[in-house]
């Protein structure tokens, strides 16, 4: 992101961003911190906050996941902070191909949000982190749009004209085709 122009850059400029993750292990939770990054180099103020963890604490210890929940610094969000941003970015793992309960359950209670309208117009996005190169990404990020729209949102997202996103390579002969 951080080496984007163009239409991404304009979005973000001098735009009041939040990214709102849930994270269970840390991954989202980084993806958002180079997110954040990347809206700052871009000239956008930049807020993260998390949703709230459903899973009790003895469940989360038997996944291991436990500490590094409890490590999380970034504040929770509430629903009503929502409207207070120019574009919001949602990150989440993906949970047999949707969005994990945690963030279906904090996107559940928007309902209000919906019937007055106050997200229509604000720039939406969507990231997620999976396990497994096949792990529903797409799926994932697909089903959330749908929220997004019921919102209405405008839903933004890296093209492929960004061609960073086509070479999952790390030698420098892909980088170098990047056309951006």
């Amino acid at each position: 992101i951080t080496q984007s122009t163009g239409l991404f850059i304009q979005i973000f400029e001098m735009a009041k961003v939040l990214i709102v993750y849930h994270s269970l292990w840390g991954h989202v939770a980084e993806l958002a911190k180079h997110i954040a990054e990347g809206v700052r180099n871009a000239g956008g103020k930049v807020t993260v906050k998390r949703v709230p963890e459903t899973l009790p604490d003895e469940v989360l210890a038997k996944m291991h996941a436990l500490e590094t929940v409890k490590n999380f610094t970034d504040e929770i969000v509430t629903v009503q902070e929502l409207v207070d941003y120019d574009a919001i970015i949602f990150g989440t793992p993906t949970r047999f191909g949707a969005a994990s309960a945690q963030m279906r359950s904090f996107l559940d209670m928007t309902g209000q949000l919906w019937q007055s309208g106050a997200l229509v117009g604000k720039v939406g996005s969507v990231f997620t982190s999976t396990a497994t190169q096949h792990g529903g990404q797409e799926s994932t990020i697909l089903s959330f749009h749908t929220t997004l729209l019921h919102h209405g949102m405008i839903i933004v997202g890296l093209p492929y004209t960004y061609a960073c996103l086509l070479y999952t390579s790390p030698s420098p002969r892909d980088r170098q085709k990047s056309r951006m």
